[in-house]
């Protein structure tokens, strides 16, 4: 009868033990007319005055302890630090998407810091630094996995060699002022693949990356003979192509294979190096990953001058047709590793394994840039003018980075939620 009716204080509670007599405890508790316990807050006290409240409160009506009381707990936190640790979360499940579109921002908003990277070759520092980190992370076992899916590697050359440059036909059929739009995208589909991105997006991917560096390295070199064919038969009938085979060379020797091989002999050569890379498996992907934007972002910044000259909608449209062209052959490509799997053994097959199936898809679908300006430098002006064939294909590029890395994404996200499952 004492507790009804009441919302005053009704108990106060003081404690001090005799083994502390310095520390001292209060407790309040605050009932409700029915006897319900509404809130109990206790203040603790020691030598060094630290002060902690709890607070229990009425949460639902309808939760209620044997006794009837209402046992609901609502914790006072920050919804700052949830929000924070959200944003955390998204960030680091898509940090390579998030620093593409950063780059690319920041080569619109800004341009000189980019040109004045570009100026002093950070590109080139860029692709060698992937390269050592591929090195680095390259396992004995994955050379061996490599060699056995020999049939995919094969598969990947002819069709970065020899059946996507026939797309190039499909692009001609576009119509578009100005034309060199066109023809610069027909271009681009006769290079071989990227130099750098491929392997990097396969790293994260979590594939072959042996395979990767294997059709890279190889197409790149066959390419040199194989442009010039491509070019002629499919854009520029009875047009004189030459391609600097020398220099060509020289920039996949010292770009790719010198600092591939130092980063293996790095690994193979003190065992502290590769217990350290195998145990920060996720800091070197996302290193390679800040290595790989830096290639977007000094090109917007380069090109951006020559990019406000265009008709926004022209461009717009030439940024579709990138768009179209990398889905396509991402489609192509998947298609065509579906039907040899078929084939060849079904789910036994190398076409099968998930690994060989991302290192092919993604590397076989990219096409390099500066193989193709270094073409388009050697045509002088025959098929249009060098800057305009460029732009859309600086756009293209960038363009199948940034859907690479989301599908990256995707099926980090699928393994992910897979092995959960398994587990």
């Amino acid at each position: 009868m004492a507790m009804a009716g009441t919302n005053s204080l009704h108990s106060l509670l003081v404690s001090s033990p005799r083994t502390n007599p310095a520390a001292f405890h209060f407790q309040i508790s605050r009932f409700s007319s029915n006897g319900t316990l509404l809130r109990t807050s206790s203040l603790a006290l020691n030598r060094k005055r630290r002060i902690s409240w709890r607070i229990i409160a009425c949460g639902l009506p309808n939760k209620k302890d044997d006794g009837g009381g209402i046992n609901e707990s609502i914790g006072v936190s920050g919804s700052g630090n949830e929000v924070f640790k959200a944003l955390s979360n998204f960030a680091n499940n898509n940090f390579l998407p998030l620093a593409l579109v950063t780059s690319v921002i920041a080569g619109i908003a800004n341009p000189s810091l980019g040109c004045l990277a570009d100026k002093y070759y950070l590109s080139k520092f860029g692709t060698f630094g992937i390269f050592v980190i591929s090195g680095l992370t390259l396992r004995t076992s994955e050379v061996s996995a490599s060699v056995e899916a020999w049939p995919v590697a094969v598969y990947g050359l002819a069709s970065i060699l020899l059946l996507t440059p026939y797309f190039s036909r499909l692009i001609l059929q576009i119509h578009l002022q100005p034309q060199e739009f066109v023809t610069g995208l027909a271009i681009f589909t006769c290079m071989p693949t990227t130099l750098s991105s491929g392997v990097a997006l396969t790293q994260l991917a979590g594939g072959n990356s042996a395979l990767a560096l294997a059709m890279t390295v190889i197409s790149n070199m066959l390419g040199i003979l194989a442009i010039p064919f491509s070019i002629s038969k499919f854009i520029a009938d009875g047009v004189g192509i030459t391609v600097p085979t020398k220099e060509l060379l020289r920039s996949l020797v010292l770009m790719l294979l010198i600092p591939l091989i130092f980063g293996k002999i790095l690994r193979e050569s003190f065992k502290g190096v590769a217990d350290f890379v195998d145990g920060n498996r996720k800091l070197f992907p996302r290193i390679n990953a800040i290595l790989l934007s830096l290639v977007p972002w000094m090109q917007v910044s380069r090109s951006r001058s020559l990019l406000l000259m265009v008709k926004p909608e022209v461009f717009l449209v030439a940024i579709g047709m990138g768009t179209f062209l990398h889905l396509a052959l991402l489609a192509f490509n998947a298609l065509g590793v579906r039907i040899l799997a078929a084939i060849s053994g079904g789910d036994e097959s190398v076409f099968s394994r998930r690994r060989n199936v991302s290192a092919v898809v993604l590397v076989a679908s990219q096409k390099t840039l500066p193989v193709m300006v270094a073409v388009v430098e050697q045509l002088h002006g025959a098929l249009g003018v060098s800057g305009l064939l460029v732009l859309p294909c600086v756009a293209a590029h960038i363009i199948q980075i940034i859907i690479d890395s989301f599908l990256v994404n995707f099926w980090f996200r699928s393994d992910s939620s897979n092995n959960v499952k398994v587990t």
